[in-house]
């Protein structure tokens, strides 16, 4: 017998018996009385709405035999209740272990960091001597030792640390082109993730943009023929995330600085994915040294923490003293520089490049230098354990061909030769293995290419290869 409305919403369950439920005193400790007083406030809203725009969602509420009371109802808000909190757990910050195979994974976190960079962010956490000299017991300067570091390693005169890339982009267009012109080439007007344009970051500094020469060719003469009493930069912007192959050309740094200072100019550039130390012999090409565009003459070169440099998201600044000066001194840098915790894991970063020690100890450095035929015993060891004495019927894993990427806009062109384990089941749909895995504990984060889930161990850490296999054997079991 299908019920009236006012029937059905006689039985809608009060907020206190949904409160009194095993689910939500489970959930009380986890995420307190008020905001699962809300949950609670909000579901039996819900369902009084869906009764009142369709009287006959009965069947919707009945219990597993098909009759419907107020338990049934109740039943029905405790597993809202669960699975709401089950939505909201997942859209907290959580780790995951990374089998794509990209490197910088911007929607991963990019850069993980190293041991003695998670030690310093824990150490740092409590009172730390963020702008105490203990020397001297007198105010000191903020993340003096990690600016040093910097300074020292790229050979530059002094350093600055902002919270990141784009912020760093802003502070230097703001303090040295405000109310004048900036000449960038038009082939460098890149479009980095997440919306942000060099256009648009020149103009909200207060420069204004002079764009020269064309997409595919800039010559010398193109930024020489644009400057004029309003011009305060030249800048160059490394194109991270794509290249113009072909019929192309462009000054080079060293003859954009020779013409700049020239015309007592300065140069600027932004060099994006913060390469340290050269990569090329991994096959990372293409990517400027800090150290050389200081060498070349560039007067402030800007790159980002959490990419090829290894460490945690940062803008840093390096280049001549006076100018760096400049940018610590105005006001815009008290909003964009860098907290205490950035500041540790950042200075821990960069103690390995002085060390000697950064493609040891850094978990980029190590991905990148990991070999094709390393992956591939890392992966034939892993099928076997999972095949050895375990009931994995449906399932085949197998080894096929593949490239890694080093993503966070860094190095495009470059290949990285991978073996990729490679994942079918005679029942479940690629996207259905994806699902599960990505729904782990830790989650599992895998590519499909091809009707198959690809697995790429060169992201993955060896200590996390435990808990791959277990999500792996989890689902052979379901």
């Amino acid at each position: 017998m299908i019920r009236s409305t006012n029937d059905l919403l006689r039985e809608l369950p009060s907020i206190d018996s949904l409160l009194r439920t095993t689910t939500a005193l489970s959930l009380q400790p986890l995420i307190g009385a008020e905001h699962l007083g809300a949950l609670a406030r909000r579901i039996t809203d819900e369902l009084r709405h869906e009764i009142l725009a369709d009287s006959k969602v009965e069947t919707s509420f009945a219990a597993r035999d098909g009759s419907f009371s107020r338990d049934s109802l109740l039943e029905e808000a405790e597993r809202r209740l669960a699975a709401i909190h089950q939505q909201e757990s997942i859209r907290g910050l959580s780790r995951v272990i990374n089998a794509t195979g990209v490197i910088l994974h911007t929607n991963l976190g990019r850069a993980p960091l190293c041991d003695a960079a998670r030690s310093a962010m824990l150490e740092a956490a409590g009172y730390c001597n963020l702008e105490f000299d203990l020397a001297t017991g007198t105010r000191g300067r903020r993340g003096a030792r990690a600016e040093d570091l910097l300074a020292n390693i790229t050979g530059a005169e002094a350093a600055l640390i902002v919270n990141n890339c784009a912020s760093a982009a802003l502070l230097v267009l703001t303090v040295l082109a405000r109310e004048g012109e900036t000449i960038v080439s038009r082939g460098e007007l890149v479009e980095i993730g997440g919306d942000f344009r060099v256009p648009d970051v020149m103009a909200q500094s207060g420069t204004r943009m002079i764009e020269v020469g064309t997409t595919n060719r800039t010559r010398l003469s193109d930024y020489r023929k644009a400057i004029c009493a309003n011009t305060r930069l030249l800048m160059r912007v490394h194109t991270s995330n794509y290249r113009i192959v072909g019929f192309t050309r462009t000054p080079t740094l060293g003859e954009l600085a020779a013409l700049a200072h020239d015309a007592g100019l300065l140069l600027y550039e932004d060099a994006g994915s913060g390469a340290l130390i050269d990569l090329s012999e991994y096959g990372i090409e293409g990517e400027p040294v800090i150290r050389a565009s200081i060498e070349a003459g560039a007067d402030v070169v800007s790159f980002s923490g959490d990419k090829l440099l290894g460490g945690p998201q940062a803008g840093c600044v390096v280049g001549r003293a006076a100018t760096i000066e400049r940018m610590r001194s105005h006001p815009l840098y008290r909003a964009l520089r860098a907290d205490k915790l950035r500041l540790a894991a950042l200075e821990a970063t960069l103690e390995t490049y002085a060390r000697d020690a950064s493609a040891n100890e850094l978990p980029t450095h190590r991905a990148i230098a990991c070999t094709a035929s390393e992956i591939k015993e890392r992966a034939n060891d892993l099928i076997s354990r999972f095949h050895q004495g375990n009931n994995v019927a449906g399932f085949t894993l197998e080894t096929v061909d593949g490239d890694s990427a080093s993503g966070g806009g860094s190095a495009p062109t470059s290949r990285l030769p991978t073996l990729l384990i490679s994942l079918t089941h005679n029942t479940l749909t690629p996207n259905q293995i994806e699902m599960a895995l990505r729904r782990s504990s830790p989650p599992i984060i895998a590519r499909i290419v091809d009707d198959r889930v690809l697995l790429d161990l060169r992201t993955v850490a060896e200590s996390e290869e435990p808990e791959l296999e277990r999500a792996l054997l989890s689902l052979s079991d379901g």
